[in-house]
């Protein structure tokens, strides 16, 4: 006689949850993918991947329930609630790292390493072009106090060498880190100060800062300042202070390989 053994029936939660953490994982990649191509304004993208942030949080609460399921009536489908919880804390580690960053640092947007006199961006049409007509004014008072407490590494860079000397390392440093320049000035003339206008892309979505470095000659030294600026938002999680930290870094890495 054959036992006819009948399967506990697949929880229709847990089956939920993992389609919504593959669909919000789906979403997320659309939207760096639009955002990094650049064929959308960016409000799209952020709207894109907002939509998926929502997407994997349903993911988790569905998997939850899911497992409540499981657990109270024997259903089958706990693999696809560890699947669902796995896609979406994927998704969800790098907007929760971003939360993290915006409670522990201050509300800035804009770094300088001479906060006495911050370097200018660039006036010029073929500049303010390339910011996308974003100007940078001043930096605040209040901005500047801030960015002391935060960020007290975030040094001008004082190299022990005429500025004719330092000019091609600096332009080295700036190409290593994968920096489009959109204008240069080489040291010397009236007023002697040398100046780099550059376009940096954030790693994951692309999104466009500017950066500009102030090339100062001194007697027998050379004085480097390098001011970050995002164009979006007004929090930059610490991009802008690690960013011209890493050039600060690749500077030293450029003299070093001398």
């Amino acid at each position: 006689m054959r036992r006819l053994i009948l399967e506990e029936p697949v929880s229709a939660a847990a089956l939920w949850s993992r389609r919504l953490a593959l669909f919000a994982l789906a979403t997320a990649l659309v939207g760096v993918a639009v955002s990094r191509s650049q064929t959308a304004d960016i409000t799209a993208a952020l709207a894109v991947l907002g939509a998926a942030i929502v997407t994997a949080c349903l993911a988790v609460l569905f998997a939850l329930a899911g497992a409540v399921v499981i657990w109270r009536t024997g259903r089958r489908g706990a693999g696809l609630v560890v699947t669902a919880l796995l896609l979406a804390a994927l998704m969800l580690a790098w907007p929760g790292y971003l939360a993290l960053q915006a409670a522990r640092l201050p509300l800035l947007n804009d770094v300088s390493t001479d906060l006495i006199d911050p370097p200018d961006f660039a006036r010029s049409s073929r500049a303010i072009a390339a910011r996308g007509a974003d100007v940078h004014g001043p930096i605040s008072e209040a901005s500047r106090d801030a960015q002391r407490l935060a960020y007290p590494l975030v040094q001008p860079i004082l190299l022990d060498m005429d500025s004719d000397e330092a000019w091609p390392l600096i332009q080295k440093a700036v190409a290593a880190r994968g920096w489009r320049t959109i204008e240069q000035t080489r040291p010397g003339g009236r007023s002697g100060i040398g100046r780099i206008e550059a376009i940096d892309r954030t790693l994951l979505m692309g999104f466009p800062d500017d950066v500009t470095i102030r090339v100062r000659p001194l007697a027998g030294q050379t004085r480097v300042d390098a001011r970050s600026a995002s164009r979006y938002g007004r929090h930059d999680f610490g991009a802008n202070a690690a960013r011209i930290q890493r050039f600060a870094e690749e500077v030293q890495a450029q003299l070093d390989a001398r």
